[in-house]
C-alpha cells in the first residue's frame, strides 16, 4: 500500500489533471451557439427595417389621395378650376394646373412609381378634374410599381366622397 503525504491525492488533483494548466476559455460549441444567436438577431433586425415595395406603394397612394383632396379644397376655396395631370418630364412627375407653383408637391417620394388617370369605364384619361365644383365626376388613378412582382393600386372617388384607395 503506497503512502503519500496528506493532501497529495484526492478529487481536486484528478480534476486538475484533466485540464492542462493555462488552458481556460470557451469551447467550440459555446462559440458556435453565441455566433448563431448573434446571426439570428442581426437577421431579425435587418428584416424588420427593410421597406417593402408594397409598403412604399401604399404610402404613395395615401399621399396622392391627400394631395388630390388638398388640391380639390384649394380649388373650391379659390373658385379656380384645378386639374391633376402627368407631365412629360417623366413617369414620376405630375402637375396641378390652376394652382400657384410650389403650393403642392409634384413628384413621387419612391422610385419606380407610375400613375395613369382612368375614367370609370377603365379607359385612360388625360387628367383629373378636381374642381371648383363641390361635386365632381367619378374619377380614378391607377398607381403602379415596377419590379418583381409588379404591383398596382387604384385610387378613386365617386364625386362626392374624398379620394381613397378603392381596390388593390
Amino acid at each position: 500500500m503506497p503512502t503519500s503525504a496528506a493532501g497529495s491525492s484526492g478529487p481536486h488533483l484528478r480534476r486538475a489533471a484533466r485540464r492542462p494548466a493555462g488552458r481556460r476559455g470557451f469551447t467550440l460549441l459555446e462559440l458556435l451557439v453565441v455566433i448563431a444567436i448573434i446571426a439570428l438577431a442581426t437577421a431579425g433586425v435587418g428584416l424588420s427595417l427593410r421597406d417593402s415595395g408594397q409598403a412604399a406603394l401604399d404610402r404613395e397612394a395615401e399621399r396622392l389621395s391627400a394631395l388630390l383632396e388638398s388640391a380639390r379644397a384649394q380649388s373650391r376655396a379659390s373658385g379656380v378650376a384645378v386639374r391633376w395631370r402627368l407631365t412629360p418630364d417623366g413617369p414620376g412627375n405630375f402637375a396641378f394646373d390652376g394652382l400657384p407653383p410650389g403650393s403642392l408637391p409634384i413628384a413621387w417620394l419612391a422610385e419606380g412609381i407610375t400613375a395613369q388617370p382612368v375614367g370609370v369605364d377603365g379607359r385612360a384619361a388625360g387628367a383629373l378634374q378636381l374642381g371648383p365644383d363641390p361635386i365632381i365626376a367619378a374619377q380614378q388613378v391607377v398607381l403602379s410599381m415596377d419590379g418583381p412582382p409588379a404591383r398596382s393600386l387604384r385610387i378613386g372617388t365617386d364625386g362626392l366622397r374624398p379620394f381613397a384607395v378603392v381596390s388593390p
